[in-house]
């Protein structure tokens, strides 16, 4: 990301009382000062908190497991290089199960790892997505016949939200959260899921 920020993050005049207590509340968890992204998006009102519902519908709520969530993830903002969302999901990749290694290699589109069948099927699906917007018929076939179709539509879902989502960081020029030194989430050197 380059220059300063297009919309500077909102205070609790510009977020509303109840976005500004979501900012704040998240901030806390994850110990920063203030979570920007929920700071700059915190700004459509109602809308945030749809997208919110919506966003966390998909992760942590959905039906993939949070590992693999995470690892669909992190490749697509590998993918998009965005460091707002790499900067995030890292450490929440980790607190998910996934191992330095891992998270490395799934950051990296070139690395070569041996990934179980099903982490194969939604890297090659999160690649297809992000870089071609279409999945080829092998690539579907291996995915569906790993995933329910529930599961399925969540995958594409997931995927479309975060490469959309790096779009809005990277446009808006959102920048990274700033620590708040020793808060809720490093106190005991956890992150929250």
């Amino acid at each position: 990301m380059t220059g300063p920020a297009r919309v500077a993050p909102g205070d609790r005049h510009d977020l509303g009382l109840i976005n500004a207590a979501l900012a704040r509340i998240a901030s806390r968890v994850v110990g920063v000062s203030d979570v920007h992204l929920f700071s700059v998006l915190g700004r459509t009102r109602g809308l945030f908190r749809g997208w919110l519902h919506y966003s966390g519908r998909l992760m942590p709520f959905g039906t993939l497991p949070r590992r693999q969530a995470e690892l669909v993830i992190l490749r697509v903002a590998a993918l998009r290089g965005s460091a707002y969302e790499l900067d995030h999901h890292r450490r929440l990749g980790a607190r998910a199960g996934l191992t330095p290694h891992e998270i490395g290699a799934a950051t990296d589109p070139e690395a070569r790892w041996p990934w179980s069948d099903e982490d194969r099927a939604l890297l090659d699906t999160a690649d297809a997505l992000v870089l071609t917007r279409d999945v080829d018929d092998a690539t579907w076939e291996a995915l569906a016949a790993r995933f329910s179709p529930r599961a399925l539509v969540e995958i594409v879902l997931l995927v479309c939200q975060y490469d959309g989502l790096a779009t809005t960081l990277h446009t808006l020029r959102v920048p990274l959260d700033v620590s708040a030194g020793r808060g809720l989430a490093q106190r005991d050197g956890r992150l929250p899921l």
